[in-house]
């Protein structure tokens, strides 16, 4: 066997065809399989332009002539013409040796089969939301990816028809890196993301560098990856990377993103089972804050607020639980609980609000069970209220609206809770029947110090009279916010003025000015 039947089998150990380039572009030597079906590359390819062969190749055409001898170029991914409006994707490696120079060498991997033109992606760099929502639809199908970070350095004061080139060869690059059927994103200035396969081995950030050269710029470009553990549930995953990558976006973790995403994911992991372990063990417990009558400062119902152990306030709990889908469960365990405590002797006409995320009137799980907690107990119903939380915002408005239209039905009221603090507050209001609107507590307290804040309240109260809703406000620490809100013609309070959460119901508060009325039962109104 000769030495060059050796080098030959060596070659093509790691290659699918091998290609000689001379210093005018042209194909001088092939040998192995064309990207076509049963296409002998040494019949069809020698004597071609090797950028007729390529799908845009006039980037690898242009890193091949600059090539001395002894160069060699990180593997770069390409498009091969697979014939009439078809190609295929593979890798290419190129390098010059020194007793063939200006030649150069050329190996060519497929990856996959050949397809239609018309099918490559063509989509934009995603700002970080989009790539977040894409990446939850990307990992329900795909178990075995990595979350790629890359960073590029040197595209400081160039200029800006170079710049646009670059950015075209960086989003082309990104994009064929991505796992199919999803993008890149552009996180930062010099940060990007996407999600490729766990097993994939091509250098992304080498690649960006030789497009860089092709510019003529000198770029420094550095990726780190972090594999999805298997068998990840992909909404840990999904919140594990919002984590990691508000956290490129705030500077926290810009250093190490995959050590940001690596922990994030543990913590996420272990936090989810143990909000899992605390629900089905109802090992939370509920506190309860009494929400007055301004007028009389009497006692009107109590919210229902978790607590959780070592844990002040479940804000946290909350959030994590509507990220991973566990936020039902979650609401229908304190309704059982209140419930529960509302049928205790003694319990007298206490009366009830509780919480309810916008995620959980996704489906009709939620009303369907609540209404069978209370079945048989029209009572029970007429003591309850619930408050639509805008945390997790409702996706179906309107099957929503329907959903909580067989809560009203059956007795229980609705209130729209924290209202004007985000944007689907209106949206609420405008398309979901409800019975009371609770004006957030930001608002309340710049009452006295803000002019807009002030107009704001008495806007809300003004719309909310017009459409005979009753309003509640919350946070109100001081008799004067207290006695403002009264005037502006708000009808309950709420706030440690009258008397924070606890773990028992008390109807008699010692607030200043408090004026009881004894053994009085108010009506919703």
């Amino acid at each position: 066997m000769t030495l060059t039947t050796r080098l030959l089998g060596l070659a093509f150990a790691s290659a699918d065809t091998l290609v000689e380039v001379a210093p005018n572009g042209v194909v001088a030597f092939a040998i192995g399989a064309g990207a076509a079906a049963g296409e002998d590359a040494g019949a069809t390819w020698t004597g071609r332009p090797l950028a007729d062969l390529l799908h845009d190749g006039s980037a690898i055409l242009a890193t091949l002539q600059g090539m001395k001898a002894g160069v060699r170029i990180a593997p770069t991914c390409i498009l091969v013409s697979a014939g009439p409006d078809r190609v295929r994707r593979a890798t290419f490696r190129a390098f010059v040796l020194p007793q063939m120079a200006p030649a150069v060498s050329c190996a060519i991997s497929y990856d996959g089969p050949a397809f239609a033109v018309a099918d490559l992606e063509t989509r934009p760099l995603m700002d970080p939301d989009a790539f977040l929502a894409d990446a939850g639809r990307v990992l329900e199908a795909n178990p075995d990816l990595a979350l790629s970070f890359l960073d590029i350095q040197g595209m400081e004061n160039v200029g800006d028809d170079v710049v646009d080139r670059l950015n075209r060869r960086i989003e082309a690059t990104l994009q064929s890196a991505a796992i199919q059927g999803s993008g890149a994103a552009q996180l930062t200035a010099v940060r990007f993301a996407l999600l490729r396969p766990a097993n994939d081995r091509r250098d992304i950030a080498a690649e960006i560098v030789e497009a860089g050269r092709a510019e003529g710029l000198s770029l420094g470009a550095e990726a780190f990856n972090s594999p999805v553990p298997p068998g990840s549930d992909s909404l840990c995953v999904l919140r594990a990377m919002r984590f990691a990558i508000e956290g490129c976006l705030k500077g926290d973790g810009l250093a190490n993103p995959q050590i940001a995403f690596a922990d994030s994911l543990k913590r996420t992991f272990r936090d989810a089972e143990t909000f899992r372990s605390v629900v089905k063990s109802r090992e939370f417990q509920v506190h309860y804050q009494p929400i007055v009558h301004l007028d009389s400062r009497a006692v009107h119902h109590f919210e229902a607020l978790a607590r959780f152990k070592g844990n002040n306030g479940p804000a946290d709990a909350i959030r994590m639980a509507e990220e991973l889908d566990l936020i039902e469960s979650f609401d229908l365990a304190v309704a059982e609980k209140v419930l529960r405590r509302m049928r205790q002797p003694g319990a007298g006409l206490l009366k009830m609000a509780i919480n309810v995320s916008g995620a959980s009137l996704g489906d009709d799980t939620y009303v369907e069970q609540l209404l069978r907690m209370t079945a048989g107990a029209p009572e029970e119903r007429r003591r309850l209220i619930v408050e639509v939380t805008e945390t997790s915002a409702v996706a179906d408005i309107e099957a929503a609206d329907r959903r909580l239209a067989s809560l009203r039905e059956a007795g229980i009221k609705v209130c729209i809770d924290d209202f004007g603090a985000g944007s689907a507050a209106f949206d609420y209001l405008r398309k979901l029947s409800v019975d009371a609107v609770k004006i957030d507590g930001a608002i309340v307290r710049d009452i006295e110090t803000d002019d807009r804040s002030k107009a704001m309240l008495h806007s809300i109260v003004e719309l909310c009279r017009s459409m005979k809703l009753e309003t509640i406000a919350e946070m109100i620490e001081t008799d004067r916010v207290a006695n403002e809100l009264k005037t502006a013609g708000v009808e309950y309070g709420q706030g440690w003025l009258f008397g924070r959460a606890e773990a028992e119901p008390r109807t008699q508060l010692n607030t200043p000015s408090m004026v009881r009325r004894k053994g009085a039962v108010e009506a919703w109104g």
